[in-house]
């Protein structure tokens, strides 16, 4: 029986509304589309092997019939079911566009929010707003009274005055509040305490600086990427819904919640596809299929992403967790490091569930892109 066009838009229009945070995995989308092109094939297959046989039948007849009359009549019966078995063919392949061009459209829906919420990730990730904090000493209050102390203590004629520009510089300040100390009127024993409440401080700021700015500038080339990516598929959506006459941004479309339209517009457009004949179905049919490729090659580049994004996440927590005297600083070390840890292993975990990739591989990739099984 040829697939119901009604039933694939409402299957639209329910998974089109679902809410934010209840986003379906791309995945589960993914095998219902090869679920649904299985069966369309295999009740295509049963028809066509009906008339097939039907014509080996006739073919059979026409071997050993001798009145011209009904072999005229067996011919022409043959030349409808002909006919009638290219009608199939034409019938399996415009279901088949029908089921892969609304499935990408919940996949485009689906990967959209994850690229969102990756987006709404790395803006918010801990390190932009305080890494410069953890790496610099000059940010820790201890420091800070340390410095004023040596200040208040030193000699005038041998202590330094740092600029406004090198008294941020990390190392210049470390080692102009030390030449200070040094040359202070602090006793020996003063000069003791005073170091034993930063030498945490100071052991895990220089230690650490390079390491959390390599966490700071890696996580920006992800935003950066990422933010390519939403780019692309903005694209890849207006692209895929200019055959059907839907000219609205993907952006506009999702924070107006519009996706009815869309449907409308894809019922118009099937409507009018299941009239046409000749060159002009054939011509709607290319319309539909051309955007799956596009969709491929974006869920590709998709795929890479999170996989690289991941990899990179992995690095961080190893980063993280290499700071050798985390133990015996633990109570002195900044709450923003502890965090940090926190949120990349959080991160972690979503990249290999909320952003996983999404599985085309083989078999799959085979029957999306060509709607072939194996049943063909």
């Amino acid at each position: 029986m040829k697939i119901s066009l009604t039933f694939l838009l409402i299957l639209f229009c329910m998974t089109s509304g679902f809410a934010k945070d209840e986003i379906i995995d791309a995945n589960i989308m993914v095998q219902e589309m090869l679920t649904e092109i299985t069966e369309v094939q295999k009740t295509f297959y049963l028809k066509k092997n009906a008339v097939l046989n039907q014509i080996t039948t006739i073919n059979q007849q026409l071997k050993i019939e001798e009145n011209l009359n009904k072999k005229v009549s067996l011919l022409i019966q043959k030349d409808a079911l002909n006919d009638n078995l290219k009608k199939l063919e034409l019938e399996n392949a415009s279901d088949i566009s029908k089921i892969r061009y609304i499935k990408g459209l919940q996949i485009i829906k689906i990967l959209y929010e994850k690229v969102l919420g990756l987006d709404h990730h790395f803006a918010s990730v801990r390190t932009f707003s305080e890494i410069s904090k953890m790496a610099n000493p000059n940010q820790y209050p201890e420091f800070e009274k340390i410095k004023e102390l040596v200040k208040a203590k030193r000699e005038k004629k041998q202590g330094v005055d740092l600029t406004s520009v090198l008294g941020t510089n990390t190392l210049v300040s470390v080692i102009n509040t030390f030449s200070n100390m040094m040359v202070s009127g602090l006793s020996k024993e003063e000069k003791e305490a005073e170091l034993a409440k930063i030498e945490c401080i100071l052991d895990f700021t220089l230690r650490m600086q390079t390491d959390l700015n390599t966490i700071y500038f890696e996580t920006a080339y992800l935003q950066a990427s990422n933010n390519a990516i939403k780019t692309d598929i903005e694209t890849l959506f207006k692209d895929y819904t200019k055959s059907i006459n839907y000219l609205v941004s993907l952006s506009e479309c999702r924070n107006n919640d519009d996706w009815d339209k869309v449907s409308s517009q894809l019922n118009t457009y099937l409507t009018a596809m299941d009239k046409a004949e000749g060159a002009q179905k054939n011509k709607m049919l290319i319309n539909l299929e051309f955007p799956i490729d596009r969709l491929i090659q974006f869920i590709t580049q998709y795929n890479n992403f999170i996989n690289e994004g991941e990899k990179f996440y992995q690095k961080f927590s190893i980063i993280l967790n290499s700071y050798e005297n985390e133990k015996q600083c633990e109570s002195k070390l900044p709450m923003e490091y502890k965090k940090l840890k926190s949120d990349i292993n959080i991160a972690i975990d979503k990249f290999n569930v909320a952003y996983r990739p999404v599985e085309i591989n083989g078999t799959k990739m085979r029957e999306i892109l060509y709607g072939i099984n194996e049943f063909q």
